[in-house]
């Protein structure tokens, strides 16, 4: 005959058993019938080796061996209903969790400072590490190098969870006195002065001239830089025009003396998501923190952004 084999529906009957010593007030509590209780009961007895209650008089009472076991079977039964019961929402105060976030260079512009020192004043044991963005980018979520990337994602790996913050569209940005802005910033005069590209392939061609061509026009690129935060810095010393979008900009921009203007031309809007592998959806540490990302970017929103997505994302 085949051995009844312990089950975790066995530990929860023999816990409630043991607590209630009796098969009816036990099946009460379970909402079995006391027919069925009393099954279950057998099958703990053959599992064990042992009768565990017998009956005194007009009770039972359990025997040396189910007195010796008790506490660890409760302990059990309560480890079982931790594992299986979902964590609730994170105590920011007590929280001690390092995230790697994956970010483009504006977004780290944007995003650290703000981040850090909210979370130096709420969230004391929680660490942030901003990583640049670099080659197999569309590895790094599935593989665990990190936890969050936030960027403009256009080609995001098919399994990555998508959620856009902002959608705004490109803004042009020179310095403070630039001769572009004395007077209405046309294509024509748009196209006239040199521009920087902050790309880091390198790339001296994008939308703009795109744009610039479908009206007769081109521009000249005196350069490209890796980075953003170089292009600011460019276009600080000198009469190049660069490019920003709106959630770029803020404190860094005012504190270089430079200014935005609108671009005269029809183009994309620049679309920035955060994305996340499936296995940290559920997280509440990891929820916790897209919360803090997406207040970040809050308000900056000029067309409505898409729901959360599964592939790809509008490209910027």
């Amino acid at each position: 005959m085949r051995q009844t084999q312990p089950s975790l529906d066995l530990l929860i009957a023999l816990d409630v058993l043991l607590d209630e010593g009796s098969v009816s007030g036990a099946a009460h509590r379970l909402h079995l019938s006391e027919p069925a209780m009393s099954r279950t009961l057998g099958r703990i007895r053959k599992a064990m080796g042992d009768p565990i209650l017998v009956r005194s008089g007009q009770r039972m009472v359990p025997t040396p061996r189910a007195l010796a076991v008790r506490a660890e079977v409760r302990a059990l039964v309560e480890g079982a209903r931790r594992v299986f019961t979902p964590p609730g929402a994170p105590d920011p105060a007590t929280l001690v969790r390092e995230f790697v976030i994956l970010a483009s260079d504006p977004v780290i512009m944007a995003a650290a400072a703000p981040l850090l020192t909210e979370l130096a004043a709420t969230a004391p044991g929680v660490r942030l590490r901003f990583i640049s963005e670099g080659p197999g980018d569309q590895l790094a979520l599935r593989d665990g190098l990190a936890e969050l990337e936030v960027t403009i994602i256009s080609d995001p790996a098919p399994e990555t969870l998508v959620e856009p913050l902002a959608s705004r569209a490109p803004l042009g940005v020179v310095r403070a006195g630039h001769p572009l802005l004395d007077g209405p910033v046309t294509p024509e005069r748009f196209a006239a002065f040199d521009h920087v590209i902050a790309s880091r392939k390198g790339r001296t061609r994008g939308p703009i001239d795109d744009a610039l061509a479908a009206l007769g026009l081109a521009r000249r690129v005196g350069g490209t830089v890796p980075t953003f935060s170089t292009s600011l810095l460019v276009v600080r010393e000198t009469d190049l025009v660069g490019m920003a979008a709106a959630w770029m900009v803020g404190p860094t921009l005012d504190a270089l003396g430079l200014v935005t203007f609108p671009l005269p031309l029809e183009l994309p809007p620049l679309v920035l998501s955060q994305a996340w592998h499936p296995r940290h959806d559920v997280d509440p540490a990891h929820a916790w923190l897209r919360e803090r990302v997406r207040a970040v970017f809050a308000g900056g929103e000029e067309e409505p952004v898409r729901h959360l997505t599964h592939g790809p994302a509008s490209p910027g």
